[in-house]
């Protein structure tokens, strides 16, 4: 009989777009009965003052499969950001867990067996919800993908170290690099 998919966790990430809409996403996936659920269902009843873990739903009363537990990032402030975080990022998170099972990367057949956390950023300078909803869903499919394949490898690390780290935040110049 072959393994089961994630037998324990499998951990990825993604980072699509720029500026305000720009969507970031961290993916564990596990079975339940194991660490991952344990986790989901002790993030999901001890939320904290504005990061109220929830669901993810394709549309009311419809969690998309895996189960999917929506963690925010960035408390939800003002009217266009709490529509961006409950309604187009979740979206497009729902939608790229859905695309990730309709592409075989996730097997449906084991799609009840399975869980989600991802933590999802959705910066609160937001403006533009359609933007928000596509760069979300490539972010989930794409922090998806890192996790089923174990990317980026070691060596893929290790070459972007030598190049030096940088981020939509913060880039070191090369005379803040040598050491």
């Amino acid at each position: 009989m072959p393994s089961p998919f994630a037998p324990t966790a499998l951990i990825g990430e993604s980072f699509v777009g720029e500026g305000a809409d720009a969507a970031h996403t961290n993916i564990v996936i596990g079975r339940k009965g194991g660490p991952v659920e344990t986790a989901w269902a002790t993030a999901l009843a001890t939320p904290s003052a504005g990061h109220v873990p929830f669901m993810t739903v394709v549309r009311p009363s419809v969690p998309v499969k895996p189960l999917t537990l929506f963690v925010a990032k960035a408390a939800a402030q003002g009217e266009l950001h709490q529509r961006a975080t409950w309604g187009a990022a979740q979206a497009g998170l729902a939608q790229g867990v859905a695309d990730a099972v309709d592409d075989g990367l996730i097997p449906a057949e084991e799609a009840d067996d399975l869980l989600i956390i991802a933590a999802v950023w959705v910066n609160p300078a937001v403006g533009d919800l359609d933007v928000s909803f596509r760069n979300q869903r490539a972010a989930a499919y794409g922090a998806l993908r890192a996790a089923v394949t174990g990317t980026p490898t070691v060596l893929d690390v290790q070459a972007a170290a030598k190049e030096g780290p940088a981020n939509p935040f913060y880039t070191p110049t090369a005379e803040v690099l040598a050491r």
